[in-house]
């Protein structure tokens, strides 16, 4: 497949008729986290391992991190966590983070990345859930994730971490560790997205019925894994 950018991504959206100009900011965001995912999956051999995709409890990504983007030497980016149902079928709605602090992510050059996060206990997941921040690495596990279709390579470091992570700069992709970067909840952005004040719990527990761009974003992760393995 042909390999797309996170914005000609959008512009094919736009073409297709889907609404973007009108859009809050923090909803266009969902659209690129979407084309992000995409784009990762489709590379041939250096990709999200399909095994840790099927057992995942949630996925994060935040597209364009910025280093130095308001402290010189620090690191900060807004994306989307969604997880999956009781049931383990499907994804839920989104629901907005945002990244903080740490030194990751710009080992493979440039000074913005794209993040991707795989949460992979429930430990983790509930972190997410009920806690408005919390230190990766203090607060929850976290190890650099494996690159290739194949699981194989994994480390112990690997098997029993609460978040993996990788990142993409420059259409480079590597595993990458966010140990000392802060996760914390996006109310604001939330409430822009859904039109209400609205919590964490409320979206990806309470079956919060996704708008039009958390579908598209749900159906990309669908395409690459429907349902919860292991």
């Amino acid at each position: 497949m042909r390999y797309l950018t996170g914005t000609a991504m959008l512009l094919a959206m736009a073409a297709a008729g889907a609404p973007t100009a009108s859009e809050p900011r923090a909803a266009l965001r969902v659209r690129e986290a979407a084309a992000v995912f995409h784009e990762v999956m489709e590379i041939k051999d250096r990709t999200v391992p399909q095994e840790l995709l099927d057992r995942a409890e949630c996925v994060g990504i935040v597209p364009a991190l910025k280093k130095g983007a308001f402290l010189v030497g620090a690191n900060y980016g807004k994306g989307v966590i969604t997880c999956r149902p009781e049931n383990g079928e499907g994804w839920t709605a989104p629901s907005t983070v945002r990244v903080e602090g740490g030194s990751f992510g710009f080992q493979i050059g440039g000074s913005s990345t794209d993040l991707v996060m795989l949460i992979m206990s429930r430990r983790g997941a509930d972190k997410l859930l009920h806690q408005s921040r919390f230190t990766v690495g203090a607060d929850a596990s976290a190890a650099v994730g494996p690159v290739g279709r194949t699981a194989a390579a994994q480390t112990d470091a690997q098997l029993y971490a609460d978040i993996l992570s990788w990142s993409r700069a420059r259409g480079l992709f590597a595993g990458v560790s966010l140990a000392g970067s802060t996760l914390r909840q996006d109310a604001s952005d939330n409430e822009a997205i859904y039109g209400k004040p609205i919590t964490p719990q409320q979206i990806l527990e309470n079956g919060e019925p996704a708008t039009e761009a958390g579908q598209e974003l749900i159906e990309m992760l669908s395409k690459y894994s429907s349902r919860r393995k292991g």
